[in-house]
């Protein structure tokens, strides 16, 4: 689809490169029954997703509402937002990859991303919140360093979109891909980090203390899977910056988006939201 942009830069020699070209013939498929079948599933998947969100927003409002906007119920509100977005995507899909204008269909492809690092992001503030509350120190930093980074990730995207409506060229696709790549690596490093402290100290609580071991199991399992995921997507985005084999923002991939979406974000985030409602 942009097979052209690639030239620019000579394809990356080595087992790596041998690999995902063995595979591309296994997830490269023009077939619009597949693309169809492939893209309204994801877009059926993350509308589940989305009314799990819902419905946790829902059920946690109802339990305490003398709280108002805590930050569960900011992150279920994101979350709702953020998978809405995938599944308009996903639902809508020929119309994004048809659109002329090419800075549009990119803004469309990875505006989700932007708001999936803020979701997680948010979980990441929480726990450092407890983190800290726990540990007796002060906790005023946290929050708008919170704003600070994200604030920060928004702007050089932004910044690199505008490049991008200039001149859409190897280069700055290359840019936005290790971009993307270094702030899901962030969020990694993130969940790694407060998640693992999370969890150490919840180990030096009393064996006897109620609900420690569904907390810790809790923490355990999410820190996981959050780190993992974000460091999934770091691979396979750094990847495809320089290798269009593995590139998720094309038509003919569909089998590769199926595999990347449904086990990076949908199994994770129904398995999430319903057994711990965060």
């Amino acid at each position: 689809m942009r097979a052209d942009y690639y030239s620019v830069f000579p394809a990356t020699v080595g087992a790596p490169h041998d690999m995902l070209n063995a595979l591309k013939g296994w997830w490269e498929n023009t077939s619009s029954t597949w693309q169809e079948a492939v893209f309204y599933t994801l877009c059926a998947a993350y509308s589940l997703v989305g009314a799990v969100a819902v419905i946790q927003l829902i059920r946690i409002e109802f339990r305490v509402p003398e709280y108002g906007w805590t930050t569960q119920k900011v992150f279920h509100l994101m979350n709702f937002i953020v998978n809405a977005a995938r599944a308009l995507v996903f639902g809508f899909y020929k119309s994004v990859f048809s659109l002329n204008i090419q800075i549009l269909r990119v803004i469309l492809l990875e505006v989700p991303g932007l708001l999936f690092f803020s979701t997680y992001t948010l979980l990441v503030l929480f726990w450092a919140e407890i983190y800290y509350q726990a540990r007796s120190m002060p906790t005023n930093r946290l929050r708008p360093a919170f704003l600070l980074i994200n604030g920060l990730v928004y702007f050089i995207q932004i910044v690199i979109w505008v490049l991008e409506w200039l001149s859409y060229n190897a280069v700055t696709r290359i840019v936005a891909r290790l971009f993307f790549a270094v702030v899901s690596f962030g969020a990694a490093l993130g969940f790694a980090l407060y998640g693992g402290r999370l969890f150490l100290m919840l180990r030096r609580f009393p064996v006897e203390s109620k609900g420690r071991q569904k907390k810790l199991r809790e923490v355990g399992f999410i820190t996981a899977v959050c780190f993992s995921c974000f460091f999934i997507r770091t691979v396979v985005v750094a990847i495809s910056a320089f290798n269009e084999v593995a590139d998720l923002n094309v038509l003919n991939h569909p089998l590769l988006n199926l595999v990347y979406y449904m086990v990076r974000n949908t199994f994770f985030e129904i398995h999430f939201q319903t057994l711990f409602g965060f």
